[in-house]
């Protein structure tokens, strides 16, 4: 019973932590324009296949392990090995800090590009999402604006319209060359 109080008590604090993260302006990284490193959110639970992302190195012609993923699933069984690092509900601590080593390694690094691929209102994907340093923010309709300078109204299963609207911006916005 006690966990179960605790877990409320450390949710609550961290939905304090973000709602004054909202309140501040978004502190872009420093970096110039382009696109030379990309970070993605996915929520793993919706899409599973997050090895797709790496599709973006030779989209944009990236050097290896200039794209860095990160997933969501709501609950892992940490014995249990995931082709991509794996962060989940039970990583939340208290004043929004997620306590999992894979997210804070990703929360370490300053990305050109992050990737936002999710549709559930969840509030980890979103402490992780405030917490990335990045230039540029993509994501769907359905988050919150605050979180994503573009927005893409397409369907989560569909990566190869998301990958192909999001080159498209790109493209205009004068981050990468067509």
């Amino acid at each position: 019973m006690f966990k179960g109080i605790k877990d409320k008590f450390k949710y609550r604090s961290g939905e304090k932590f973000l709602k004054e993260a909202l309140r501040k302006p978004v502190v872009p990284a420093n970096r110039s324009q382009g696109i030379t490193s990309v970070g993605c959110i996915v929520d793993m639970d919706q899409f599973e296949n997050a090895d797709v992302f790496y599709q973006f190195q030779e989209e944009y012609s990236l050097r290896p392990n200039a794209v860095k993923i990160i997933g969501y699933k709501s609950y892992y069984d940490k014995n249990s090995p995931y082709a991509t690092p794996v962060f989940s509900d039970k990583d939340l601590g208290w004043n929004g800090e997620i306590e999992n080593s894979y997210a804070l390694e990703f929360l370490s690094r300053e990305y050109d590009l992050l990737v936002n691929y999710y549709k559930e209102d969840n509030l980890l994907m979103k402490l992780m999402s405030v917490k990335t340093k990045a230039r540029f923010r993509v994501g769907f309709t359905e988050v919150d604006s605050y979180f994503n300078d573009l927005i893409l109204d397409v369907a989560l299963t569909d990566f190869n319209v998301f990958k192909k609207e999001l080159k498209k911006y790109l493209g205009v916005l004068n981050e990468i060359s067509n």
